[in-house]
């Protein structure tokens, strides 16, 4: 299966290096680019990827206000917001417009790649890199996250920290076939959709802190 990406930047240079590092991945196909925010809206729904990198800060419509625009829609594209770490204040409103997560333009091949793959399937797309600052602003009074069990909540605190399934088997020796089992259920317990909104819910609960190793 061949995952379509959109391109959305106001920069050509960033745009281009992009569309050629997804470009030597067989499974990967960029299909369009944007330089702002109203033309990766248009080009969205016309083209309809299944995922769509946005920068964050873009002229006219930026990022995030595309991304709400787009996320109203029947079947929109994933998106991942494009960020470069230091200058972005915005990572909160982002989240809270149901991204489903970030990536920085600066980060190696291997990591975009995972992160578009991840956020194809319906994973959530956090850089650990950024993933403390993207929550920072969540933060409140730590209570219990439900009625989960103490397996499920060191699972959750694990996807707050941004690991992968396969990860979080490797660090709690279990099966990749138990840690799904779990994050199913905890995610019915919790009424989450995706891991963007577990790592949030993990967050604002305490089960994570930004300075976590």
């Amino acid at each position: 299966m061949t995952v379509s990406v959109l391109l959305a930047d106001d920069q050509a240079t960033v745009r281009r290096g992009l569309r050629l590092v997804i470009g030597t991945q067989p499974d990967l196909r960029v299909v369009g680019e944007a330089a702002d925010g109203r033309e990766a809206v248009a080009a969205a729904r016309r083209l309809r990827p299944d995922v769509a990198l946005l920068d964050i800060a873009m002229p006219g419509m930026d990022g995030i206000a595309a991304a709400r625009e787009l996320l109203a829609d029947p079947e929109p594209p994933r998106i991942v917001m494009l960020t470069t770490y230091d200058t972005d204040e915005n990572l909160e409103g982002a989240l809270r417009a149901g991204v489903s997560g970030f990536l920085l333009k600066v980060s190696p091949p291997e990591r975009l790649f995972t992160v578009i793959r991840a956020a194809a399937g319906g994973l959530a797309a956090l850089d650990p890199a950024i993933t403390g600052r993207v929550m920072a602003g969540y933060l409140g009074t730590p209570i219990e996250p439900g009625d989960l069990t103490p397996r499920e909540r060191e699972i959750l605190a694990l996807i707050g920290r941004g690991l992968t399934n396969a990860e979080i088997a490797a660090t709690l020796r279990i099966g990749l076939s138990t840690v799904s089992t779990h994050i199913n259920r905890l995610f019915a317990k919790l009424r989450l959709r995706d891991r963007a909104e577990a790592v949030r819910h993990a967050y604002e609960h305490g089960l994570v802190r930004p300075r976590d190793p």
